[in-house]
């Protein structure tokens, strides 16, 4: 069994990397990070470190081209700014749709390029770190269960039943994901989260809320931010 891992450089597929590894073995598993034009290179340097760390095969691949239209926060053609707060507070304005840094179909478009180069490398399995705090509200559609459920059944189904997409964490909390990490020693001392690209995390845009909120459930201090203490 073989199995490729969606690398963003955040919590989430850091994370699932470990697990994945865990399961493996380092020699069975190799990673994938895309470039969709966001506003820092910051996550995929991330994720390059991660990689390293493990020791696993590192691709990366690069579809900023396809969100040229999509006036996203995230994105760098964007005007708009980036939210600084939560989520919860985000969904309050945004009338059942999701929030501004939901870029469009994002998830279905990485899984299937996934698919395509996981069934070329030999992989029988996708990780992606989808969890229950970002499908919340409507938030990241393309993170909820009954979108990984349908998309899964897409790539069997696409691929002769020879491959699946796993999301081990699409009914977890985010604080879940990193009681898990912690215990298998995922080093989250070189993921980054936050949507700006600063020299440390702004603390107040909404993936750097809640990423604050899973370490303190935890009841320990984030890793990434010691570093700057």
């Amino acid at each position: 069994m073989k199995a490729l891992v969606l690398l963003s450089g955040g919590v989430d597929s850091a994370t699932c990397l470990g697990m994945a590894i865990e399961e493996y073995g380092n020699k069975n598993v190799c990673t994938l990070s895309i470039s969709y034009g966001q506003k820092h290179e910051k996550e995929l340097q991330a994720a390059q470190k991660i990689a390293d760390h493990y020791d696993v095969e590192f691709m990366s691949l690069d579809l900023s081209r396809i969100f040229a239209y999509s006036d996203c926060s995230l994105l760098t053609r964007s005007h708009q700014e980036i939210p600084m707060e939560s989520y919860a507070k985000q969904l309050e304005c945004s009338e059942g749709k999701p929030v501004s840094t939901y870029v469009p179909f994002r998830n279905g478009l990485f899984l299937s390029c996934a698919a395509s180069i996981a069934l070329s490398k030999g992989c029988s399995e996708i990780y992606y770190g989808a969890h229950s705090d970002d499908a919340a509200g409507n938030a990241y559609p393309d993170c909820s269960n009954s979108f990984q459920e349908a998309m899964n059944q897409a790539i069997c189904i696409g691929t002769g039943n020879q491959l699946s997409l796993k999301a081990p964490f699409v009914l977890w909390t985010k604080a879940e994901v990193v009681k898990l990490g912690l215990k298998l020693r995922v080093p989250y001392e070189l993921t980054w989260s936050c949507y700006e690209g600063g020299k440390e995390p702004c603390g107040k845009c909404g993936t750097c809320i809640d990423r604050a909120e899973a370490f303190a459930e935890n009841g320990v201090a984030d890793p990434a931010l010691k570093k700057g203490e």
